[in-house]
Order: structure tokens, then C-alpha cells, then sequence
């Protein structure tokens, strides 16, 4: 079979700039000694240097007999082989197995499942498969919403959980029910393609439905960028509807985008012409925005796109930013979580164009021996912005501009009732670690089918409910808080920024546990807050995992737990309220058990030494991690309450070094001893006399 692994884009003088040599690890930017001359596409505005005027490609080169074979991954292997995604995937689904073999566990995340199984249960391993739903924009049709709600009572295990990605995961599911399922899903307008496995994810874009044209526009960029990075092969369809097409008609644009390969970007004898037969290194990921709305944490993503329009509010381009990702390994200092940068402004006609390029540089330049540095932000790393800029203009055709300046960012839940702009109203409802279960689900169900309404799922694991009458809101407002979804008034604001993914019992890779651990959790960050005098309206953004592939983006966090052991986790601080700041690592092995140790000196001294306005996340990083280490290792608990009602028990020296002394050897603190001594002077003249 020839596999389209090694295809590689680059200029002439790329490859002869000394300062741009590819580190030997990643499989990089061929010569151009093999290459075929390609017309390049009409550009308005080309801003290029004359050095790199010719652009050569190549799609399916010809290695030389003496050249060294690459190593790589046995996924990349597996994928090789596997005619497009489909064997032997297609052969172990029919078979009376419970299970898949390793090669088709592979394989099937591309399709969008996960194989599990229950590590709470002991004895022979119960397997069962987990989807998970593709929905750019976090949009999700009346229909399908219905559908999941019906297949997890029917085939899963009678919940549905919202994701950190905008989309709907499926737990319990077994393999004789796969395809029964997925059809399901398909023919009701949803799919699962590409939610999980080595390419483009789930696109996120904000989920508020405001009638604004900004909003509009990103959301519309979302949806086009999705279907431009979807599988063409067919391999999905063959293996969960017998080969029948069931989707909508693209837009023209975006099949103009995909076809074309002016810069070499194609395998034009494809049936992947942009994936190949081995798709990309690792997954990729993709948020569209507008400016100050960070609803979808945007530097996460390999690829953060940022609508810019005009003073009239009309839409002109998008600054993109490239390089984040959240997964990393213990005790692995090579592995890392990164923020994205900068990387430059583009007309709005180009966009496709642009991510296409940034796709295709990361599919021919990204590492695919180790899986552990397969991501894109690993060759930024590597390479740096330049250098990284300068590749993916050969395959975008063009320079890009500089970003624009963009306001502050912040973040935005949309919980509560909102007007969108158009006549109608959204309610946002918050739902603890998206998990959709009992009374809620069964009051959602009712809502969403009566009143006939279209949802979005949120990037903050929460559900939107749309365009509803005015006269609707009442009725659906004594519905919800009769099934226990509560306005965002009375729900406790640690609460609303709190994320979890599901860890244990079901992910294999959980080493800790995650949601089912998040409520006490959060209770208890509360308590502390109490202890400290810290008030009910604060809050600080608490992420947890159960282990360090940051599903959950802890490291965005002010307050990150990520498993390192049984019941154990690393403690990061740092991040920021708007998620514009990445956290670092404070403290490793601290014991679910003993959290309040390490938490109520760093929450009791945020609350006395802040600066106006200070947020956790902020004030950590100022005061600076030894610091903050002295004040945890030194806590031996909250001092007494005199300084709290600013009390002055000695008004001169001699008398404060007496008491002193006498405390001592009491093993006391002069002010334990001179409160006691009070409340025995206040007790034995209850009655207004000394006896």
C-alpha cells in the first residue's frame, strides 16, 4: 500500500536557510530535488518576499533507496494498514467478543468511542463502549437532543454528560448495540466522526445564540472549519449505515477550500486529500471567538481563531493563534501544557485557507515516533513562532499580517435568561460536571420536547436552552426549579467555574478520581472559605482531573487538582479568572485527605494580603510559589480571633514579655494565655463582683 505518511510542502529557499534546520526527530521539510511545480492559486494582496516566489510540492515523494526509514508509532502502523480507519475494525465488530482487539481499540476512536470497561467491578472485565458526539458550536437540534436523551436510557447507563468541548458523551454502551446506536445518531442529523482519534475535534465556538453578527460569523466559521477537516473517505458510513450518505449539502466555499492544492497541501489522488491514509500525529483541536468572550478557553487549542470586525461591528478577518494543549505526563519534564501565540491576522476569504495550512504543517512536521510529543505544540516548541509562521506561509500562499489589537478578555457562562436579539430569549442552566441524571434529565426531557426547542452545550460543561417566547418564561421557569435547575443566584459561584472530567470508574486512564469526587470537594473549598472570613460571592476557578492529559484544562485553573496517585493529586496554581494565564505546579503527592492543609493558608493569606481586586490566581503568582511553599509548610492553623476584632491585649512591652514568659512554659502564645486569662476574669464576675 502506499501511504501518504512523509508528503511534504516547502520552498526552495526554506530548505537552504541554514537558521531553519528541522530538529532529526520530527519528520520535517523535504528538498526539493523530487518535487513537482504547482500553479498557485490567485491571491489578492500576495504579500511575499521574492525568495519565496516559487512554491514547490511534493504530495507522494519518492524517497531515495539509501534514505533512513523513520520511526514511528504503532499507531501509525496500525493506521497504515487499516484502509482508511476501516480494518480490522470492521471484522472484530462482528465477532461475539465483549471486546475489540488493540489495532480496532485504535481505530474506533475515530469513528468517536472509546472502549471501557468498570474498574470499580472485580473479576473478569465488563467492557462497554463510550461515544462521543460531534456538534460544532455546541449546537445540538431538537431531534437529536431527544435521541441521546432516549439512547442513553435505552443503551447506555441512563445519563448523558456535556463535555469540555461542546459535545455529548455516552457511557455504558456494548458492542453488540454499537451500530444500532451510532445509526441512530446519524440518521437523526448528529454524528460521532472525529470526536475522538488523530485528527481535526469538535470545533468550539461560543454558545450564546445572540443575533449579532459577530457571533453569527464565528459560529459560521466554526461549522465551515469543521466540515473542511471532516473525513472524505467514507469509512465512517460504510461501518455504521451499510455506506448510505446521510448529510447536508456543504457550503460551496468549503469544498472550493478542500479541493484546492495551489501550494501543494493535497494528496489529489486521495481518498483523504487532506488527512492521507495517516491523518495527523495526534488529535487537533480548534475554537472560533469573538474578542473579549473566552467561553471556549481559546489559547487551549492548537488553533484559537478570534473574529476582528470593523467600528460598524461588520466582520473583516480573524487573528489566529496556534500552539496550545493541555496534556502532559508525571514526571516528564519534556512534556508540558502551552499556551497559544500569536500568529498573525487574515482576510476573512482565507480563513479556510489559513487553517488548512496550519493543519497540513502539523501533518507533515509534527512528531509520529512518540505520542507523548505529538502534538502541534511540541513542533512550536521545537521550532518556534517564526520559523513556524515561515512553513505555514509556503502552504497558505501568502504572509500573514500582524494581529490586531484585541480589548480584555474575560469569561462568560450565559447562565440565566438572556435576550438574543431577535425577539426571542436563551436560558443557560448550570449542571454540576455536566452530568445529565434523575430529576434533571427527566424535567430537560419534558422542557426541551414540549416547548419543541433547539440546545447548545457549553464549553463549561452546561446546557443553553434556545429560542424561547417570552411568554414561555414563566412556565418554563416554575418547570426548571421544580426539577431542581436552579437560577444562577442560588448556585454557589465555586460551583459555576468548577470542571471535572469523568476519571474513574470508566476512563482507563484515570488514576484518581475526578467527578464523583468534585462535589465533596467543592463543599470543602467552601468550608475553608468560611474558616478564612472569605465571603459567598468569591470564588476561584477549580479544575480536577484524574490524571495529566487535562481533559478538564486544569492547568487554566487558579485552583488545578490533577491525580497522581490513589486518592493523591498535584496541586497547580496561577491560572487566571479569564483562562488568558497558565498555571504551574506547587505541589505533588498531597493526600485528598489532608487538601485543608495545604488550602486554608494559601485561601487565609489571599484574603489578608490581597491588592484590590486581587484574584486567587493573581495573588499566587505575585507573592510566588516559595513564598506561598513557607506559608503552607509553617500553617499551624488559623490564629485566634482576638486580631479578627483588631483587639490590642498589651499596650507596653514589659507587660506583653512577661505574659510571654509565663506562656512558655505553658507551652501557649502570650495571646492564648492572655485570653484565657480574660475569659477566667470575665467568668468569676458573672455577677458584677470578683469572688
Amino acid at each position: 500500500m502506499t501511504t501518504s505518511f512523509g508528503a511534504a510542502t516547502a520552498s526552495a529557499a526554506i530548505t537552504k536557510d541554514p537558521k531553519l534546520q528541522i530538529h532529526k526527530s520530527f519528520n520535517g521539510l523535504k528538498t526539493a530535488s523530487n518535487s513537482l511545480l504547482l500553479t498557485q492559486r490567485p491571491q489578492p494582496r500576495v504579500y511575499r518576499s521574492s525568495s519565496a516566489s516559487v512554491i514547490r510540492a511534493v504530495s507522494t515523494p519518492v524517497k531515495p533507496e539509501t534514505s533512513v526509514e523513520q520511526k514511528r508509532s504503532k499507531v501509525e502502523i496500525i493506521k497504515e494498514h487499516s484502509n482508511f480507519i476501516r480494518y480490522p475494525l470492521n471484522e472484530e465488530l462482528l465477532t461475539d467478543a465483549p471486546n475489540i482487539n488493540e489495532a480496532a481499540t485504535q481505530l474506533i476512536k475515530f469513528h468517536g468511542s472509546y472502549q471501557q470497561y468498570n474498574r470499580d467491578e472485580r473479576g473478569a472485565k465488563s467492557y462497554s463502549f463510550m461515544l462521543r458526539t460531534k456538534n460544532p458550536c455546541g449546537k445540538v437540534s431538537n431531534k437529536l437532543y431527544l435521541v441521546m436523551d432516549d439512547l442513553a436510557d435505552e443503551f447506555g447507563i441512563g445519563t448523558l454528560r456535556l463535555t469540555t468541548r461542546q459535545t455529548f458523551q455516552l457511557h455504558g454502551v456494548l458492542k453488540q448495540n454499537l451500530k444500532t446506536v451510532m445509526s441512530s445518531i446519524i440518521k437523526s442529523m448528529g454524528s460521532t466522526l472525529g470526536a475522538c482519534g488523530d485528527l481535526n475535534r469538535n470545533v468550539l465556538a461560543p454558545a450564546a445564540p445572540f443575533y449579532r453578527k459577530d457571533y453569527l460569523f464565528a459560529q459560521k466559521t466554526a461549522e465551515n472549519i469543521a466540515a473542511l477537516l471532516t473525513p472524505q473517505s467514507g469509512f465512517y458510513y460504510d461501518m455504521w449505515v451499510d455506506g448510505e450518505q446521510i448529510m447536508s449539502a456543504e457550503p460551496p466555499e468549503v469544498v472550493k477550500a478542500r479541493n484546492d492544492n495551489s501550494h501543494g497541501t493535497n494528496f489529489p489522488d486521495s481518498a483523504e486529500p487532506i488527512y492521507g491514509t495517516q491523518f495527523l500525529p495526534r488529535k487537533f483541536k480548534i475554537a472560533v471567538t469573538v474578542p473579549t468572550d473566552n467561553s471556549v478557553d481559546v489559547f487551549t487549542n492548537d488553533v484559537g481563531v478570534v473574529v476582528v470586525s470593523d467600528a460598524d461591528g461588520e466582520p473583516q478577518g480573524f487573528n489566529l493563534y496556534v500552539g496550545g494543549g493541555m496534556g502532559r505526563t508525571h514526571r516528564l519534564e519534556s512534556t508540558f501544557p502551552r499556551l497559544a501565540e500569536p500568529l498573525g491576522y487574515v482576510p476573512k476569504e482565507d480563513i479556510l485557507y489559513a487553517v488548512k495550512a496550519i493543519v497540513v504543517t502539523q501533518r507533515e512536521n509534527g512528531r509520529r515516533d512518540d505520542r507523548k510529543y505529538s502534538r502541534m505544540k511540541y513542533l512550536l516548541s521545537s521550532w518556534g513562532i517564526e520559523k513556524f509562521r515561515t512553513v505555514v506561509e509556503q502552504y497558505y500562499g501568502r504572509k500573514f499580517e500582524p494581529c490586531r489589537e484585541l480589548p480584555e478578555w474575560e469569561f462568560k457562562s450565559y447562565l440565566g435568561w438572556h435576550e438574543q436579539g431577535d425577539g426571542g430569549l436563551f436560558c443557560g442552566l448550570h449542571v454540576d460536571n455536566g452530568r445529565i441524571k434523575g430529576t434533571m434529565k427527566k424535567t430537560l426531557r419534558e422542557i426541551i420536547e414540549k416547548y419543541n426547542l433547539n440546545v447548545r452545550i457549553t464549553p463549561n460543561q452546561n446546557i443553553v436552552l434556545c429560542d424561547i417566547r417570552q411568554a414561555w418564561k414563566r412556565p418554563i421557569t416554575t418547570a426548571l426549579a421544580q426539577g431542581g435547575l436552579l437560577q444562577p443566584r442560588y448556585v454557589d459561584p465555586l460551583n459555576v467555574t468548577a470542571m471535572a472530567c469523568p476519571a474513574l470508574p470508566l476512563c482507563p486512564l484515570a488514576i484518581a478520581e475526578a467527578e464523583r469526587g468534585t462535589p465533596d470537594l467543592l463543599k470543602r473549598v467552601r468550608a475553608v472559605f468560611d474558616k478564612v472570613g472569605l465571603k459567598y460571592n468569591e470564588s476561584v476557578v477549580i479544575r480536577v482531573t484524574g490524571c495529566p492529559n487535562g481533559c478538564a484544562r486544569p492547568y487554566m485553573a487558579e485552583l488545578g487538582l490533577v491525580g497522581d496517585g490513589p486518592n493523591s493529586y498535584q496541586i497547580w496554581l496561577g491560572g487566571t479568572p479569564n483562562q488568558t494565564s497558565i498555571a504551574r505546579a506547587f505541589k505533588d503527592k498531597v493526600k485528598i485527605q489532608t487538601l485543608e492543609k495545604v488550602l486554608e493558608p494559601l485561601f487565609y493569606h489571599w484574603k489578608r494580603k490581597r491588592l484590590s481586586k486581587e484574584s486567587f490566581g493573581d495573588f499566587t503568582n505575585r507573592v510566588g510559589f516559595e513564598k506561598l511553599g513557607e506559608l503552607v509548610d509553617k500553617w499551624e492553623g488559623i490564629p485566634l480571633s482576638a486580631s479578627r476584632y483588631n483587639l490590642k491585649l498589651f499596650a507596653d512591652k514589659n507587660t506583653y514579655e512577661a505574659v510571654d514568659a509565663l506562656a512558655r512554659i505553658q507551652d501557649k502564645t502570650a495571646h492564648q494565655l492572655a485570653m484565657e486569662i480574660i475569659r477566667n476574669y470575665v467568668a468569676s464576675n458573672q455577677n458584677g463582683r470578683i469572688e
